[in-house]
């Protein structure tokens, strides 16, 4: 429990929690919507995988983040970004991402 609270300690990986919230998306895909290092980035990526909130699957040269739904960290996230005001746009964005790849279909 102790790793999940660490990582929603960052608000880069709330952020990047909310990017996720209806979309998977590359590590490119997040990383374009920070003004941070890829590499900085991709240690995030790697302490919310650890603390076991995404999972990753490499497909070709890209790896696609995913949110993992079963985690009851991740209700407890979903409830805060309700009430977060700064996550409200950031789920919005991820809704017509998702909507957009399913169109890609």
């Amino acid at each position: 429990m102790q790793k999940v609270f660490e990582a929603l300690s960052s608000q880069v990986r709330r952020k990047i929690l909310a990017y996720l919230a209806h979309a998977e998306l590359t590590a490119g895909e997040i990383a374009d919507r920070f003004e941070i290092s890829k590499s900085a980035v991709s240690q995030h990526l790697s302490i919310l995988e650890n603390a076991g909130l995404v999972a990753s699957e490499k497909r070709g040269q890209f790896v696609h983040y995913r949110i993992v739904p079963d985690n009851v960290a991740n209700t407890l996230n979903g409830y805060m970004q309700m009430v977060c005001p700064v996550s409200k746009p950031l789920k919005k964005e991820s809704a017509k991402i998702a909507k957009s790849k399913d169109g890609d279909i």
